[in-house]
């Protein structure tokens, strides 16, 4: 099967938002405004991780952690969520419209994890905002 994206339907917005949320009640009832911004979604995530607040095994809690990671890049680059469907199943997905670049973040901080990774959030940021000015430069938008 080839892989095919959509906008995300109802039901994936739906499973984004709660997993978005999850991370996002994180910061205490006054101070959720901070996830707007972008160094407030990095800052969160960093604490998450670096406190342990979440085991190896959890994964729907680390694939959260990609979802506001998505966000942070969807804010940074321009990128649109949508949802592709392939061999493997159907998962939320970054979408540069007008290249075919498609980035996943759901599992960018979950598999680091697993294998029992350090992960430095700021650090897999710039490695992916570069990663995706590069594939832009090879795959220039259309005028």
């Amino acid at each position: 099967m080839d892989q095919k994206f959509e906008v995300l339907s109802g039901e994936d917005a739906a499973r984004v938002e709660k997993q978005r949320n999850w991370v996002r009640e994180h910061y205490e009832p006054e101070s959720r405004h901070k996830y707007n911004s972008l160094d407030g979604k990095l800052r969160l995530l960093d604490t998450i991780i670096r406190s342990g607040w979440i085991e190896r095994t959890e994964k729907w809690k680390l694939q959260s952690l990609g979802i506001t990671f998505g966000d942070a890049l969807v804010q940074k680059m321009g990128l649109v969520w949508v949802t592709v469907e392939d061999e493997y199943g159907r998962d939320p997905a970054l979408h540069d419209w007008g290249t075919t670049i498609i980035i996943f973040p759901l599992t960018a901080i979950s598999k680091r994890i697993e294998r029992s990774e350090q992960v430095d959030v700021h650090e897999l940021f710039d490695g992916f905002c570069r990663l995706i000015e590069k594939e832009r430069k090879l795959e220039p938008r259309p005028n």
